[in-house]
């Protein structure tokens, strides 16, 4: 039986960043689970997920915000670059994807790296052994990130929502969307949970 995961996230929202940890848990617990990572590039330099987004999550959550990130919540966020490095490693190296995400978290909700330049990347890249092409680090989405949103729009109409992020689990011709905010707190719980979708 395949087993997929769909994961529809921007990479400068909070709730996003938290909901990434319960991504974690499955991609440990499944191995075997095709994880797709969907980045909508939502942020495009005119608002941020600010102040009370961060506090709410944080408070539901385990994960961290560092203070460089703190001292910057309220300010704009662009995170079209990081759609486009995504984007790419998502069609030409899917197994490393995950990994490239959960750095991403690390050097923006920890760090406070805007992620709005090259030499933004080039640590992560290094540490997860990558070297991207010079179109990831446009201003403007790239045909990669463009075809990732164009998917995120099919699959929203399938959901009936367009609320981020999103986690569907797809099973053989079934589909069931998980509400992230329920294992947020206890992240180990969305592995129960799907063992009971996949059982029922």
């Amino acid at each position: 039986m395949s087993l997929e995961l769909f994961f529809i996230y921007d990479s400068h929202c909070p709730w996003s960043y938290a909901t990434t940890s319960l991504v974690n848990e499955l991609a440990q617990a499944y191995p075997e689970m095709d994880i797709k990572l969907l980045h909508c590039a939502h942020y495009i330099g005119g608002d941020s997920a600010g102040q009370q987004q961060v506090d709410a999550v944080r408070e539901i959550s385990q994960v961290k915000f560092g203070r460089e990130h703190l001292r910057f919540t309220n300010s704009p966020k662009k995170s079209t670059m990081t759609a486009n490095l995504m984007g790419w490693v998502q069609a030409k190296q899917p197994a490393k994807a995950l990994e490239v995400l959960n750095a991403i978290g690390q050097a923006h909700f920890i760090h406070g790296n805007p992620l709005g330049c090259k030499n933004d990347f080039t640590e992560i890249l290094d540490q997860t052994r990558l070297s991207a092409p010079n179109k990831v680090f446009k201003d403007e989405l790239s045909n990669d990130a463009n075809y990732v949103v164009e998917d995120i729009t099919e699959m929203q109409e399938y959901m009936g929502t367009t609320s981020f992020p999103a986690l569907l689990l797809v099973t053989g011709e079934k589909g069931i969307l998980l509400n992230h905010q329920l294992y947020l707190e206890n992240p180990q719980a969305i592995v129960e949970a799907v063992a009971l979708e996949l059982k029922g």
